[in-house]
Formats: C-alpha cells, sequence, structure tokens
C-alpha cells in the first residue's frame, strides 16, 4: 500500500478520539410510548430508569431503555436499543425495538421480523431461562427453559438483541426489585413422600396459626376515625376475631394431610393442569371470614394478599371445593394459587397479610384498615430446587444450532487449506484443475454462501473498528460461529498467503463473479482488458472506499449499514435478491459486468478486498515460484494474469493476487512455460549434435 494511504488511515484513528455516548430519550418522546391505562412516572437514576404508573397513579412497574444499562454492540458496531416495560413481579408487559443499525434488518430481511421478536417477551418472567434458539436434543419437555424463536438469517443479530434485554432488565431487578428472583424457584418433589399427620404439620411448622382477638382489633383501630365502629368486638372483647391457620398443600405429603382423600384427588386433577401454581390453603375459624360479600371465585381475594422479598405475589382463588381432613381444625376454607413463574419461592420465607375492614357512617361510609401479617414458611426437604438452570454461554448456545454447518465447515477449511498448502502445485497441474476449481467454487456459493451465511463482510471490520474506538465489548463476534470460524482462517490466510485464500476461494459473491466470467466466455462476449496505467488508477478506487467507511465510522456512525451497501453482498447472498429494485439492480450491475470485465467489483470496488490486501502485509513468504527469465523476457504469466498481480519484472504482487493459481499452472507446465520450452529445444538441439 501507498505511503499516502497509509497516512489517511494514521490520521483517521488520530483525528477521532472521543467516545461516543448514547444519548437517552427525554420523558415527552418516552412517555410517547406508554399506552394508556399506564402513564410515565419520575425518574428514578441516570441510567435511564423511570417508573410505570397505573391509572390511579400508583408505581406499576418500570420503564428502562437497554443502551444506558447494556450497550452490547452489534455488528454494525452501535448497540441495538429496546425499551422494556416491566412490572413489579418482574415479568415483562412491553418490549418495543427503539433504534438499531444492524444490516441485516435495515435494508435486507426489512425491520419487520426484529420487531416482531421482541413480542415474544410479553407475559415472560424474568425468573425463566430465557433463550434464543430451538431446545438442544429436540424436546422442551420438562425443561425450565423459555426458548424464543430467532429470525432466520438473523440469529446473530437477535441474540445480541436478547443478551441486551435481559442484561438491562436484571440490572433493574437488581437495584429496583431485590425480591425478583432472577432463577427457577423450587417446586414440590413429585418423588418425596412422608407420612405425616396434622398435629406433626403443626408441631413442624409447616401448618402456621394467627389468632387474633376482637380486644386486639380494637387496639389496632384505636386513635382512628373506624374506632368505635365495631360493637361485637367491644361486647366480646376476648372473642376471636381470626383465627387462621396457613399451609402450603403444594407438596403432596402435606396436601394429604390436611385434606380429604377427595378434595386431595381434585387438587391433584388441578395440579396436573396448572403446573407452575403452587397452591396454599387458608382456613378461618374466627369472625373475620376470608373473603368479602362481593368476592366472586376464581379472582383474587380481596382481603388477602401476599408478599415476598418486600414485593407482592399475586393470588388467585383455585375455585375448589375443600373438605378438610378429619382431624384438621374445622372453619372456612379455601385455597388460594400464586404462580412461580412470577418469582414466588415456596421454599423461602414469604408473608401473607389479611386485611381487617370498618367502615364509619350510614349513608356514604368512610373505609378503614388494617392489616394483619403472618409469616410462613415450608421446609426445604418438600422441594426440589433446580441447580441454578443458567442458559449456556451465547457462544456455545449459537454453535450448538449450527453444530452440523460447522462441522462440514471445518472439514472443507482444513482440507482447502491442506491442499493449498501441501499440494498446491499438484493442484494446479491437474488436467481438470479449472472443473476442479469450478467445483469447489460452487460449493463455497452453495455451502458457504446461500446455506450458511458466511460471507464475509466489511461491516464486520467497522463494527470492530466502532467498538474498539467506543470501548465496547467484542462480545457481538461470537454470535456467528460460521462466520467467525471464516474470519480466524483468513487471517490464518494472511499469513500463509496473503488475502488470496480468502478472495480467490472463499467469497462466495467472488465465485459468483467467476461463474459470471465464465458464462460471458462461453458465450463469446467481448472482454474489457484495461491498460496497466488505468488498471493501476482502478485498483485505487478500493482503497479510496475503505478509507471512506472507516472515516464513517466516527464521523457518522448512525450511516454505517447505509454506506455499507456499497458491498452486494447482502443483496446476492444473504437475502437470495429478494429487495427493493435498486439493490437488485446494483448487484446484478456487477454480476454482469463480470461476463466482460473479470471480477471487475473484487479487483477494484471492494472494500474488504481493499482490508483483506492491507491483511496481506502479515504475508511471511514468496510462495509463488519464480524463474530468472520471469519478466524477462518471459511475459507470459503477466498477460494470462486476469487479476493484473503480476508487475512486467515477473515480480508478484501479492496484494492483488487471488490464488487463482493460473500463473502456479504455466510455471509447472513443460508445454506452457516458456523457459522451459526453451530449455527443452535446446536440449534436443545438444543431443543431436552429440
Amino acid at each position: 500500500m501507498t505511503a499516502w494511504l497509509r497516512t489517511i488511515f494514521l490520521c483517521l484513528a488520530l483525528v477521532f478520539s472521543t467516545n461516543a455516548m448514547a444519548e437517552q430519550m427525554n420523558k415527552d418522546t418516552l412517555a410517547g410510548y406508554i399506552m394508556p391505562p399506564f402513564s410515565l412516572g419520575e425518574k428514578l437514576n441516570d441510567n435511564g430508569v423511570w417508573s410505570l404508573l397505573n391509572s390511579g397513579g400508583a408505581e406499576a412497574g418500570y420503564v428502562f431503555e437497554t443502551e444506558p444499562l447494556a450497550p452490547l454492540p452489534g455488528f454494525s458496531g452501535a448497540a441495538i436499543n429496546v425499551l422494556v416495560l416491566l412490572d413489579l413481579e418482574g415479568r415483562f408487559m412491553d418490549v418495543r425495538l427503539i433504534a438499531h443499525n444492524e444490516p441485516i434488518f435495515v435494508s435486507g430481511l426489512g425491520e419487520a421480523p426484529f420487531h416482531k421478536f421482541f413480542e415474544q417477551y410479553r407475559g415472560l418472567s424474568i425468573s425463566s431461562s430465557i433463550v434464543v434458539g430451538t431446545p438442544y436434543g429436540g424436546g422442551s419437555e420438562g425443561s425450565s427453559l423459555v426458548y424464543l424463536d430467532g429470525v432466520t438469517k438473523a440469529t446473530a443479530s437477535v441474540r445480541i438483541a436478547h443478551e441486551s434485554v435481559m442484561a438491562a432488565t436484571l440490572a433493574v431487578a437488581r437495584e429496583k426489585m431485590q425480591g425478583i428472583a432472577t432463577t427457577p424457584p423450587a417446586y414440590p418433589n413429585p418423588d418425596y413422600g412422608e407420612d405425616l399427620t396434622w398435629a406433626d404439620l403443626v408441631d413442624q411448622g409447616i401448618a402456621k396459626r394467627k389468632t387474633v382477638t376482637n380486644a386486639e382489633i380494637d387496639a389496632a383501630f384505636a386513635g382512628t376515625l373506624w374506632a368505635d365502629d365495631d360493637p361485637v368486638a367491644q361486647d366480646d372483647p376476648d372473642g376471636a376475631y381470626l383465627d387462621l391457620w396457613i399451609v402450603d398443600v403444594g407438596p403432596r405429603s402435606i396436601a394429604r394431610a390436611a385434606l380429604s382423600p377427595g378434595t386431595f384427588a381434585e387438587l391433584q386433577d388441578f395440579l396436573t393442569i396448572s403446573t407452575d401454581d403452587e397452591p396454599l390453603l387458608l382456613i378461618e375459624a374466627g369472625r373475620h371470614g376470608l373473603v368479602s360479600d362481593s368476592f366472586v371465585r376464581n379472582t383474587s381475594p380481596n382481603w388477602i394478599s401476599a408478599e415476598q422479598d418486600g414485593l407482592p405475589v399475586a393470588l388467585r382463588d383455585a375455585d375448589l371445593f375443600v373438605e378438610l381432613a378429619d382431624d384438621v381444625p374445622q372453619g372456612i376454607a379455601m385455597i388460594l394459587r400464586t404462580d412461580r413463574r412470577l418469582g414466588f419461592d415456596p421454599a423461602r420465607p414469604w408473608q401473607l397479610g389479611v386485611q381487617a375492614v370498618r367502615e364509619h357512617g350510614i349513608f356514604q361510609p368512610e373505609a378503614g384498615s388494617v392489616t394483619i401479617t403472618v409469616d410462613h414458611t415450608t421446609d426445604e426437604r418438600f422441594f426440589i430446587r433446580p441447580g441454578v438452570v443458567k442458559p449456556v454461554p451465547p457462544w456455545l448456545e449459537a454453535l450448538r444450532n449450527r453444530q452440523n454447518d460447522v462441522v462440514v465447515l471445518c472439514v472443507f477449511l482444513v482440507g482447502l487449506t491442506a491442499l493449498l498448502w501441501a499440494r498446491m502445485n499438484w493442484l494446479a497441474g491437474l488436467a481438470g484443475f479449472t472443473p476442479v476449481r469450478l467445483a469447489i467454487l460452487a460449493f463455497v456459493l452453495g455451502f458457504v454462501g446461500w446455506w450458511g451465511q458466511g460471507q464475509l463482510s466489511i461491516v464486520t471490520v467497522l463494527g470492530t473498528i466502532r467498538t474498539i474506538y467506543e470501548g465496547g465489548s467484542f462480545a457481538f463476534l461470537i454470535y456467528d460461529p460460521f462466520s467467525l470460524i471464516l474470519w480466524a482462517v483468513t487471517i490464518i490466510g494472511f499469513v500463509l498467503w496473503g488475502r488470496g485464500l480468502f478472495c480467490g476461494w472463499l467469497c462466495p459473491f467472488g465465485a459468483m463473479q467467476e461463474f459470471m466470467h465464465h458464462l460471458g466466455t462461453r458465450l463469446r462476449l467481448p472482454q474489457i482488458e484495461p491498460s496497466d496505467r488505468w488498471d493501476l488508477r482502478l485498483k485505487r478506487i478500493k482503497y479510496v472506499v475503505l478509507a471512506g467507511l472507516i472515516a464513517t465510522v466516527f464521523i457518522a456512525p448512525d450511516h454505517i449499514d447505509t454506506a455499507a451497501e456499497i458491498e452486494p453482498f447482502k443483496t446476492a447472498i444473504t437475502v437470495f435478491f429478494v429487495r427493493d429494485w435498486y439493490y437488485v439492480l446494483y448487484a446484478s450491475f456487477w454480476l454482469g459486468l463480470s461476463m466482460v470485465l473479470f471480477k471487475g467489483f473484487c479487483r477494484y470496488l471492494c472494500p474488504l478486498g481493499a482490508f483483506m490486501a492491507l491483511g496481506g502485509l502479515l504475508r511471511g513468504r514468496d510462495w509463488i515460484a519464480r524463474r530468472a527469465e520471469c519478466g524477462s523476457p518471459c511475459q507470459l504469466c503477466k498477460v494470462r494474469c486476469k487479476y493484473g498481480a503480476i508487475e512486467k519484472t515477473g515480480k508478484i504482487a501479492y496484494d492483488e493476487c487471488f490464488q487463482c493459481l493460473d500463473c502456479v499452472t504455466i510455471h509447472d507446465d513443460p508445454k506452457q512455460c516458456v523457459p522451459l520450452i526453451v530449455a527443452a529445444k535446446r536440449n534436443e538441439r545438444q543431443v543431436a549434435a552429440e
């Protein structure tokens, strides 16, 4: 590369040296994303976390953007910004895409699939282990993992988006919602059995009792407007206002000790259907009761509440008719249920709240209440606590989802690299070398490109530069193991051959252009062959394009994806030409031009090719053999080189060499190589003279 180009890159790296910060949405803009009956409350911290208010003005959850909390870079180098609405129980109310620069969605697949991906979060709890992909091994039965469907051809991008959502959400949960469990809770062990009686439940604290006398409830209302509004309590101060038993009947051994055989069987049938519900038995023998006259079955009880770790636990009537075991204290009994997926852990302490309500006045009475609390927990031995079921690392999940493709790719790459390293001259000397090469390129186009979506792109290079510039994470590279392996082999190829391994053998769009060239020659189309001067001038364009794209990273990073459309790879390889007409026309132009100008895009405009040429500076050897006669007087290899990669002196310009092996074929062929032909005739004359 010329000195002036090196200077351009150095200046670009030095001029732009400030990190760009993510700009958070202001309150008015953010409020526009909140749908009634909810509204945006006050800002809670400097990381863009806001309170979410319900129609009554009470806090209902949290609103936040993911970029300030988890700025994981995507493939453009920019973070994917998502708006999350999370309720107080740790459940996603809404997840909505705000901004991104992922090239595959900007102008490839369109943004609709990306928006649809985020709709899958609604209703899910952060207590679940949520992953992107399909169950490993072919099924999800019994698994605590929740699988989100990815987007075909964009799995890496949606994995990055998912990691951003979960990282930001868990950060909010740790700071604002300490009670929300971030791992699956314990659940009753179906295989555990123990013979228990009601007396055992009481002695071991499994059945918890709470009693409140009329005098105690009067004392709770003392000094309030409602102090004298319960004449029954005043007439019978020692009477039982509340006599409440609490039992978690999720474990079968406990349920069998507390319930009649018929109710036990009905409960088991219920739990067979509602596998995530934890049933809680309440028995009340005082005059308070459990529900008001307005209570509707199968709804949340209006006098009963619960919380765990300071956060509310949603309770709902199980709508079961309850008969108790013979030795159980009799009273009003009901079974409430709560969903363990919302974070309730039955093996950890929780608190039941019973609301005592009084009314003052006759025509428009004013209601007042106090809450009676009861602490409860059930012994761990009745439950299974899944050993923290964590999703496997993103790179491993991505690798598993593409394991078959990766195996085939690795076998191919090992074979191709070994062939070019150890048997290159043998390969070039085959009588059927051209068909063999075209077969390899057909595999690259079909499997690596169209099937495997392994077309390397300048977008990855620009994303890496942006990550370095902004001090971000390179984790985005591991979300696409197929392409990462190609990059690794390509970089190794820099040392062994320069740019030739990728540009000549592994680029699907390059392979497509080569096929178009062979089609053009079959059709006997006239070929365009620029002069040496123009060939040199045109080759400099790709370096200018590369410099411009790198400048865009620093000057206008939000337009990287648009600028990178100078590559037709996405149109021709990623989306199979299913795009807007102007993209298709642009890609078709270069393919059509290849019929008369050999791989014109690769040679003159490709910014990735320019980067590969720079990477070729790492080349450790001159791997194409030359003779003293090469260049002077013999110019055959130079004339035959379609890439213009051989100078008049016979020297190989490795930064422009695509490793087509045509010159190797000529060099080793005694019927083509002029020095060998001359030497052979000289030997013939000497033999004849003797």
